[in-house]
């Protein structure tokens, strides 16, 4: 048997295991991103092992628990009853047929790429790689990462050897970059029914890639390219953060003119083509949209490339904190008040509605500017018991009751979480300063409405 025939079969035998439920794989970083994934996989009777450093995060989902408000306990309970489970134990990569790298890419305090976690996920599952197995890279980075970090780090940290497969008939460890596309919060889409783009180091890689996720998503979309894969993701979500920002501007230019914006996009979305819908509020949150475009623009200066247009958007979104505080002041400022001195309830701290994920969250921003102009605050959110530190905030805060809203000078909607009674809301309140037209519908002169 030639070279070439040991390849073919060899691939051909991982795809029947997938085929046939047999392949073992393991998902890195527990998390929003990693959890989901391995629950989807179990659904579909593979045995997954679910890796994590967090102590806590294995012993909660070993015990059948959930961290997450989305993942039900009970959801994890019937992902054991097809073997899942959970391990901070590295060595168990040498059992699995895929590894699937989720693990977070925040930004450093400089706003450049932080690949830390990367770097050391798979310094830390390099020693215990073997020939076949595939590796997929699915946190969302900049074009060039999966060849440029993970792929060397691989070669360099396994005692035998082992090389990446880069051409159509050679062999090795098979590498992949697959852009995860988690909406939190979203329950019209079956994460099933969510296309899945993937895109390897060589075509046996892209074909192993979507074999594997074909098994659980409805649709696969190979790309010629790992760099292709990781520039589609950033697209996805730089398209948000420049629509968003756009939408943002608007508002802020139509209430200067008295008009109302939501007003406006309600009637534009009626048009039946050329136009989605983006809606404005106090700034972006979660972990890819506000990060996404420094990626690209760090990655572009590479190039000796400035994407203006790019950092334009983000420049207007970063801004719409400030424009909030300006908001609130000029609200204040009615009743004779100033910020520095009153009494503020944030309410929501979330970055979107009815999630538990503080990830970048305009409301923690809003937080620090209004102590450091002097207001008392206070935060509700019945996601969140506490806020404590972040990559930009120290907090130290605790969840304060809905009661006795006319204490506050200031009341300010930044989530719009749906267990809110709003018309109540505004009924006990002074004032009501909403950034996300939660209170449409309710005639008060208590709201201000930006």
């Amino acid at each position: 048997m030639n070279m070439t025939t040991g390849f073919l079969n060899s691939l051909g035998e991982l795809k029947k295991r997938v085929e046939t439920r047999q392949a073992r794989i393991g998902i890195i970083g527990m998390g929003y991103v990693g959890l989901p994934l391995a629950l989807l996989f179990s659904e579909e009777r593979f045995q997954v092992i679910g890796f994590d450093i967090e102590a806590k995060k294995v012993s909660t989902l070993n015990a059948g628990g959930s961290y997450i408000v989305r993942i039900l306990a009970e959801s994890v309970q019937q992902a054991q009853k097809s073997g899942f489970r959970a391990t901070s134990d590295y060595a168990e990569i040498a059992d699995m047929d895929a590894v699937i790298i989720c693990v977070p890419t925040p930004l450093n305090e400089h706003n450049e790429p932080d690949l830390r976690y990367v770097r050391v996920t798979v310094e830390s599952i390099a020693p215990y790689i073997h020939e076949g197995q595939l590796i997929v890279l699915e946190s969302t980075t900049y074009p060039g990462t999966t060849d440029e970090i993970v792929v060397p780090l691989l070669e360099k940290g396994n005692p035998s050897g082992i090389k990446v497969s880069r051409k159509l008939d050679e062999s090795g460890v098979y590498v992949a970059f697959s852009p995860e596309r988690e909406d939190p919060g979203n329950d019209t889409i079956e994460r099933h029914d969510i296309p899945k783009v993937v895109g390897g180091c060589s075509p046996a890689a892209s074909e192993l890639a979507a074999a594997f996720y074909g098994s659980i998503f409805r649709r696969v979309i190979p790309v010629s390219s790992t760099a292709t894969a990781e520039m589609t993701k950033l697209l996805e979500n730089i398209y948000r953060c420049v629509n968003i920002a756009l939408v943002n501007e608007l508002k802020q230019l139509c209430m200067k003119m008295g008009i109302d914006i939501y007003e406006v996009i309600e009637a534009a979305k009626t048009k039946p083509f050329g136009f989605q819908a983006f809606y404005p509020g106090p700034g972006l949150g979660g972990h890819c949209i506000p990060i996404d475009p420094f990626y690209l623009s760090w990655k572009a200066k590479e190039f000796d490339f400035r994407t203006r247009f790019i950092e334009l958007a983000g420049q207007v979104n970063i801004n719409m904190p400030y424009f909030v505080i300006e908001q609130i002041n000029a609200g204040l400022n009615r009743s004779c008040k100033s910020v520095n001195g009153s009494k503020v309830l944030i309410l929501g701290v979330a970055y979107k509605r009815d999630i538990d994920d503080l990830r970048e969250s305009p409301s923690l921003t809003i937080i620090e500017l209004l102590r450091e102009k002097g207001a008392v605050v206070s935060y509700n959110d019945p996601y969140f018991a506490t806020v404590g530190h972040g990559r930009h905030y120290a907090l130290d805060m605790i969840n304060t009751p809905l009661e006795n809203l006319a204490q506050y000078d200031a009341v300010v909607i930044v989530t719009d979480h749906s267990t809110y009674d709003y018309r109540a809301i505004v009924e006990q309140s002074q004032l009501v300063v909403d950034t996300r037209n939660a209170t449409k519908g309710i005639d008060s002169s208590k709201i201000l409405r930006c």
